[in-house]
Order: C-alpha cells, then sequence, then structure tokens
C-alpha cells in the first residue's frame, strides 16, 4: 500500500507539472522511485492511476472541516462557513480541477467521474436543505434536489472562473456573495436578523 500511495502522490506531481496528455507513466514511475512493473501491479493505466489521485481530492472538496448546523447555530453563517471551506479547498487543489474540467471533454470514464462527483455534492446539499426546510428555516416549496443541484453548480463554476481561469474576484467577497445567492434561494434569514428559529 507505500507503493501505491507513492505512485498516487508522484502521479498527482507529473499531472500538475506536466498536464494531462503529456503526463508519461515513466515519469510517474521514476518521480515515485518505482519500477515500471511496479505500476501495473496497482493500476491499468494513465486513466486509473488520473482518477485515483482525483478519488483523494474529491475526499478533501466534499468533507471540508465544517460541522453539520445544531439547533443554535445561525444558518446563515453555517452557509457562509461551508461556502469558505470549498474555496479554500478548490484553491489547493485548483490545478487538478483544472485537469478534471478538460479531461472530462473526451475522456468517458473521466466524466463518468465527474458526474458522479456532482451527484454527490447534489446529494449532500440537498440533504442539509431538507433539514432546513423541515425545521421551518427554508422555503418548504422549493425541490430541494434541484435547488442543490442549481447552488452547487453556481459555487462550483465561480471556483473554477477565479481559481483556473484566473478571474479576479477578492475572496472575501466572493463568498459573501456566493453565500447571500444561497441563503435568498433558499428563503433563508438569520436567526439574528429575526427569521425563524429552528424547531425544538
Amino acid at each position: 500500500m507505500r507503493t501505491r500511495a507513492a505512485l498516487v502522490q508522484a502521479a498527482r506531481v507529473v499531472f500538475e507539472r506536466d498536464g494531462y496528455a503529456n503526463a508519461r507513466l515513466t515519469d510517474i514511475t521514476d518521480e515515485a522511485q518505482t519500477a515500471t512493473g511496479s505500476f501495473y501491479t496497482y493500476f491499468k493505466g494513465k486513466q486509473d492511476i488520473f482518477a485515483a489521485v482525483l478519488e483523494e481530492v474529491q475526499d478533501e472538496m466534499l468533507y471540508p472541516q465544517v460541522r453539520e448546523m445544531g439547533h443554535g447555530d445561525d444558518p446563515v453563517e453555517v452557509v457562509r462557513a461551508s461556502n469558505e471551506a470549498y474555496l479554500d479547498a478548490y484553491a489547493r487543489n485548483a490545478r487538478l480541477m483544472g485537469l478534471l474540467e478538460e479531461v472530462a471533454i473526451a475522456d468517458e470514464g473521466v466524466q463518468q467521474f465527474r458526474r458522479r462527483r456532482s451527484a454527490a455534492f447534489g446529494k449532500r446539499n440537498a440533504k442539509a436543505i431538507r433539514e432546513l426546510q423541515r425545521r421551518g428555516i427554508a422555503d418548504a416549496s422549493i425541490d430541494a434536489a434541484l435547488a442543490a443541484s442549481a447552488l452547487s453548480s453556481m459555487v462550483g463554476r465561480m471556483a473554477y472562473y477565479t481559481y483556473v481561469l484566473g478571474e479576479e474576484w477578492e475572496r472575501d467577497e466572493l463568498i459573501e456573495t456566493l453565500t447571500q445567492l444561497w441563503v435568498n434561494a433558499l428563503g433563508i434569514t438569520s436567526r439574528s436578523d429575526g427569521g425563524t428559529p429552528p424547531s425544538p
């Protein structure tokens, strides 16, 4: 397993340095200081190890260090903290996120990974929205799954434009604007602003 981990770490270095198209398996094994034959013990080819690199990043992107909302928490602050954690994780992994977008255009396997990634984000956020609706904090007439997909896509594309394409948005303003759009779309008001408190 140490050899596999070394190969995945080396692959990330090579993909970020050379891009997906120009990355060679010999470069990866050289970076990992392993024999070429060892590579095929764990991976079928370049696509397979690229997926392994993305899977590691997925955990960081999908579950940033933000706790779930408790009954006494301000929902607006929880949305803000979640957006901040996601954008910071995206910024740390921007080179790989750019490669994911690039490779997914032509590679069906990476396209499937991207769809699974989007579905995982949507499922997580839909669950959070339904809980807010159940507790009378968010507009119950909104379809939680559709709203989660739309709002998650908004944040994801803004992260891509900012950290991959280089649009110059000030970090705090970006976080605040995305948070306000989430809050307005779901009909949430801060408890400190007179919003409906969570049900006991």
